[in-house]
């Protein structure tokens, strides 16, 4: 992933080259107008800025021109041929919404064209500067579009530096003790719970714990304020990952054994060895039947933040829009890396993308960063995505090299099923002892995980009320028969996808040797 670093030599050198207009995209305005400053120094080009408040003002602040709407600004930028004779740059604030305005874009484009003609003395350039991007014509060669990208490593340790200056405890003997205020090991830590923040939040976030702690930069403070950041915003949010790990997961264990194989592959020592990282895994099955849950366990045993991506949340009616929504949550994932993705259900945001239904718009432009974005991506992110009907994916979504491997969860077979009850049980803190799992796992035949794991809370609703009594194996089969399972009520879907998956996903589960031996039976 590029760093600001690089970008600014990239910006720099488009302005020597005497690129006209370029659009940049980032919710950290201050951050990014210091380094264009400096950009614009390196190519001998005095920095001015623009908005409908200010005016036209210089890097100081100082007004130049007083105008009160874009087409103004850019006409005073544009100028009388030969009547200004300057080397500047015009970096003009949240113009993204007022080019929805066909007259207002046509008038940006003729300006960019004439400043190309102008003579080296008189050169002049425009940057855009938007927290969303802004989406030429696909036939307008003008615009050059760049991404900034968030504080790295090294950006947040020159932050971590800053927010101590002085910062000081004494010992005894009055010496200074300002570098324990993030030491032993702390540092690190601190840095790796600020990336995904942008300059302004890392500098919030050192001020918060430095506030409330007196003196320190503490790393499970700056890890609240980033995991509540990320659920502010649209398209993304911070889930906890499972803290049971795949134990939590009943059956399913080939995909467990698949995951458990992949987690030394993320080391450095994979990494010396040439080993690739994991891409991640399409989970392919009815409703129910534990794929969120194991994308909320794979986390937990890789020991990686879990991000979950809501491609419905980014889409916007206009067409670009979604398109530059998903790059900044992507380029997100990729500074927060390493970290888990999960996609829940990624075939309904998808839908629009293909078929008779395609949109041709917001969808596509989804589908195509998102592909090339996994395709190209080499920060350590784990995609986990789920989805309940293969007929609306893509077929490039599923090919090889996107995913590591497909599984396919079925319905639980009967040891799996016992395994679901056990952990439903473990989970409301109530002993297997006394319970005859096999017995349940006769009578939930056709049941997905999601309506076994329910059997516990609603048969302890019953032995509540029932003078707060024990949990029995009588309880969780009356709360069974109950059930209409998803298996009769959507037996059709089932069939179609059980009949696609074969030959084209490995299946989650291990299995089983049918036996009717030891069961129970109760009639009730």
């Amino acid at each position: 992933m590029r760093n600001a670093t690089t970008v600014n030599a990239e910006i720099t050198a488009l302005l020597r080259a005497r690129n006209t207009l370029l659009s940049i995209t980032t919710d950290d305005e201050l951050r990014v107008e210091r380094a264009l400053i400096a950009c614009g120094a390196a190519a001998k080009y005095e920095v001015r800025f623009g908005d409908v408040d200010t005016g036209i003002t210089s890097a100081d602040g100082t007004r130049i021109e007083r105008v009160g709407d874009p087409a103004a600004m850019l006409e005073f930028i544009r100028g009388v041929p030969g009547s200004r004779k300057e080397r500047a740059v015009y970096v003009l604030r949240d113009m993204h919404k007022w080019l929805a305005d066909p007259s207002l874009l046509r008038k940006l484009r003729n300006v960019a064209k004439e400043l190309r003609v102008q003579g080296g003395n008189e050169a002049r350039a425009i940057i855009l500067l938007s927290p969303t991007g802004v989406e030429f014509p696909k036939d307008a060669p003008e615009l050059k579009p760049i991404d900034y990208p968030l504080p790295d490593r090294e950006d947040i340790a020159r932050m971590i530096d800053s927010a101590l200056l002085g910062v000081s405890e004494f010992d005894k003997e009055g010496r200074p003790l300002r570098a324990n205020a993030c030491a032993n090991g702390t540092r690190e830590r601190v840095i790796d719970a600020a990336l995904g923040l942008n300059a302004r939040e890392v500098e919030d976030s050192f001020s918060f714990s430095l506030v409330t702690t007196g003196s320190k930069i503490d790393p499970a403070i700056v890890a609240g304020e980033k995991k509540r950041v990320i659920s502010g915003m649209p398209g993304i949010s911070w889930h906890d990952p499972d803290p049971r790990g795949l134990d939590a997961v009943g059956g399913c264990g080939e995909l467990k054994a698949w995951c458990l194989s992949r987690k030394p592959a993320f080391s450095a020592k994979a990494r010396t060895f040439g080993l690739p990282a994991p891409k991640g895994v399409m989970l392919l099955g009815p409703p129910g039947t534990g794929k969120s849950l194991t994308a909320k366990c794979a986390a937990t045993v890789f020991g990686m933040p879990l991000l979950r991506l809501d491609l419905g949340g980014l889409l916007s009616k206009y067409v670009g829009e979604s398109q530059g929504a998903i790059r900044r949550v992507l380029a997100l994932a990729e500074t927060v890396a390493p970290c888990v993705l999960w996609i829940d259900e990624i075939e309904k945001a998808l839908a629009g993308s293909t078929g008779s239904q395609g949109d041709g718009g917001v969808a596509t432009d989804q589908l195509g960063t998102l592909l090339s974005w996994m395709q190209e991506k080499t920060a350590t992110v784990f995609v986990v995505a789920t989805a309940n009907d293969v007929r609306s994916l893509p077929p490039e979504l599923l090919r090889k090299g996107r995913f590591d491997e497909l599984f396919f969860v079925d319905l639980p077979q009967p040891g799996e099923r016992a395994e679901i009850v056990a952990a439903s049980l473990k989970a409301f803190n109530r002993p297997t002892e006394g319970i005859d799992l096999a017995c349940v796992a006769s009578v939930t035949d056709g049941f997905v995980g999601a309506e076994i794991a329910s059997l516990v809370p609603d048969a302890l609703f019953e032995a509540f009320a029932d003078g707060e009594r024990a949990l029995t194996t009588e309880d969780l089969v009356r709360a069974a028969g109950k059930v209409v399972p998803l298996s009769k009520t959507a037996s059709e879907k089932i069939t179609t996808l059980r009949e696609w998956a074969k030959g084209r996903c490995r299946m989650a589960s291990t299995p089983e040797v049918a036996s009717t031996s030891n069961v129970r039976t109760l009639d009730l």
